[in-house]
């Protein structure tokens, strides 16, 4: 028995051979019961031909709607009801040709015949479902046997059909690794109610459930969990210990087998996410509609997310130019596999080097510049100031150059909540770069220049989050800079959203500042993510303060205390009243710095630095010693 019952598929033909045995014994179970007669007048002529005429007719209905091609242990709903309706059809065309054909040429007696029909409807549909029924208990029954482990305990978050569908392919996964305890969902009209034999529970039952059954994971939709009570479910879970996982949208999974591989850690990312963004989309295909754009850093995090949003509103082509050859290549196989190579340019280059970007905007007259490329890591820029300022000051003063001269129509830099009272090499550099920005617009010429500013994005190269996944991975210990250190977080795809809405109505002037929700700090996201990770950080993974790195604060800010802001029409962008400076000042204490620069002299560049932003004053860092000479 157990081994016919084994992972094996069985021929298709055996299905049908067997379903078509099934529909004879109904047929002459319903002879036998109507029409009152014994085994041996079945054997009469005109009751063989009725029973060898609808297997002519059922045999090809079976066929054409593939009721023997599904295999039976994965049986579902939509199977019954497909056995269902071929079993009707092979009714009624039976019917209909034993009027026509059958019963005028052999001048059979058709009286009786219409209620053996609806008998043996009743009675196939019923033997060939319970067969899929059956069969279906009993190759879960004998993996049971099988697997002879203790099966993993579920929760499935939501009770709609997309809930269904995930239980039914969970409980059919070939691992055989899971029990759906019960559904989870809020809706007062479904808890303590039975789907599929299974219960729906409250969300607040969920600390019951674990301590009666043991509750070990909740699996949710990745297209539902915007959802604020399923983040209030999934945040209760991870209080509890209980795993979360996530699964592919169904569209994914819908017509073909769910395997475990499919099932995903739930993602940080994800339990921080906010509303959807609603964008003005009609003001961002009328800038981008048509039109050639430039995009600097288009390898690094906001680069290429900026290149793959631009892309959705039909631009004539994107230049994608970056200096780092492997992530440029990725980006470029990303755009071919879309089909849309056609739309990019590939170019390779520093934004330090003038000669290049001459030639790029020779070759291709960009109408629009995203600029995205930056030094961005702060340490790392607290020991190497000469790279930071060649980039983001000298880079950002070459391109805004040559987009003067070439008549660029707009150019949208990205910058960063570290440039607002600077403490590190890396803020003040993009300070500098804010300044030299806006100082262009008092000359009344294109492009119109524009900055947008916001703080840290969830998943970028080099940031905390990927770096506490890493650290998890190798089994810790997972390192916190300090225990009060907080820092503001936007998902990448939400923040150049942010950037497309504000470059579309900027006018030129204008800092961007965009919503950042609440500082999350830093010790409490470590600690989600081990328990997000199905580890304790007492007993598995433990956290260590390292203490404030150089050019670190605790606390960043997106706004000057001198700043005011100016609400837009998106409540997510504010624009900040900035103090102004003049574009004869600007350029010269600028080229005062690049030139300090390049004499190599760090403290004497930083100190100027320091003059041009007074309240750029160093933490943790070397430099700190010029604030005592320049401010006290």
């Amino acid at each position: 028995m157990k081994r016919i019952f084994q992972e094996k598929v069985h021929s298709r033909w055996l299905i049908l051979f067997i379903d078509q045995f099934i529909l004879s014994w109904a047929l002459c179970m319903s002879l036998l019961l109507i029409h009152r007669i014994d085994f041996i007048a079945l054997l009469d002529l005109s009751h063989l031909a009725y029973i060898v005429l609808f297997h002519f007719i059922a045999i090809p209905v079976f066929i054409l709607m593939e009721i023997h091609t599904g295999i039976i242990r994965y049986s579902n709903t939509k199977d019954m009801v497909r056995i269902f309706l071929a079993v009707l059809l092979s009714s009624m065309l039976f019917t209909g040709i034993s009027n026509l054909f059958i019963v005028p040429y052999l001048q059979l007696e058709l009286a009786w015949l219409d209620t053996v029909l609806l008998l043996n409807f009743f009675i196939s549909s019923s033997l060939l479902i319970l067969l899929r029924i059956v069969v279906k208990g009993l190759f879960a029954y004998f993996k049971d046997l099988e697997s002879g482990e203790q099966k993993e305990k579920i929760l499935i978050y939501g009770s709609d059909a997309t809930a269904i569908l995930l239980k039914q392919a969970l409980e059919a996964l070939q691992e055989n690794c899971c029990q759906v305890m019960g559904f989870i969902d809020d809706d007062s009209d479904k808890v303590n109610k039975y789907i599929e034999q299974t219960k729906v529970y409250h969300s607040s039952s969920i600390e019951a459930l674990t301590r009666k059954h043991g509750i070990e994971k909740l699996v949710v939709g990745s297209d539902l969990l915007r959802l604020d009570s399923k983040k209030r479910t999934i945040e209760k879970s991870v209080e509890l210990g209980i795993k979360v996982l996530t699964v592919p949208p169904s569209s994914q999974w819908l017509y073909g087998k769910l395997h475990f591989s499919q099932l995903k850690d739930l993602r940080i990312e994800d339990l921080l996410q906010r509303e959807p963004i609603l964008l003005q989309r009609q003001n961002i295909f009328r800038e981008v509609l048509g039109k050639r754009i430039l995009v600097t850093g288009a390898a690094g995090s906001i680069g290429s997310e900026i290149v793959r949003q631009l892309l959705n509103y039909q631009p004539e082509y994107v230049i994608l130019c970056d200096q780092a050859e492997t992530p440029l290549h990725q980006l470029q196989l990303e755009v071919e596999d879309l089909s849309l190579d056609h739309k990019v340019k590939i170019y390779m280059a520093s934004i330090q080097n003038p000669e290049r970007m001459q030639l790029l905007f020779e070759t291709y007259k960009p109408q629009i510049v995203f600029h995205a490329a930056a030094c961005k890591h702060v340490p790392m820029m607290e020991d190497n100031p000469a790279e930071a300022i060649l980039t983001n000051v000298a880079g950002t003063k070459n391109l805004a150059d040559i987009s003067i001269a070439f008549g660029v129509e707009k150019f949208v830099m990205i910058s960063t909540d570290k440039a607002v009272k600077p403490t590190n090499i890396m803020g003040a550099s993009k300070r500098l770069a804010e300044i030299y920005i806006q100082s262009l617009n008092e000359k009344q010429c294109s492009p119109r220049f524009i900055t947008t500013r916001f703080g840290n994005v969830m998943g970028s190269n080099g940031s905390v989050i990927p770096r506490f996944k890493t650290q998890i991975e190798r089994g810790g210990p997972v390192t916190v800079t300090h225990p009060d250190i907080t820092r503001y977080f936007m998902t990448i795809s939400e923040s150049v959203q942010l950037v497309l809405e504000a470059a579309a109505m900027g006018n030129g002037g204008e800092i961007f500042i965009f919503d950042m929700g609440k500082p999350i700090k830093i010790a409490d996201l470590a600690l989600k993510m081990i328990k997000l990770a199905g580890l304790s950080p007492i007993r598995d993974i433990k956290i260590v303060y390292s203490g404030l790195r150089p050019g670190e604060k605790l606390h960043e800010e997106l706004l000057h205390q001198k700043e005011q802001t100016i609400p837009t029409h998106h409540q997510k962008i504010k624009i900040s009243r900035t103090i102004s400076y003049s574009s004869p000042y600007v350029k010269a204490v600028i080229d005062e710095v690049l030139k300090l620069n390049q004499l190599n002299d760090n403290y004497a560049t930083v100190k100027k630095m320091k003059e041009i932003i007074p309240e750029f004053r160093s933490n943790n860092s070397i430099y700190e010693d010029l604030d005592h000479l320049l401010f006290e």
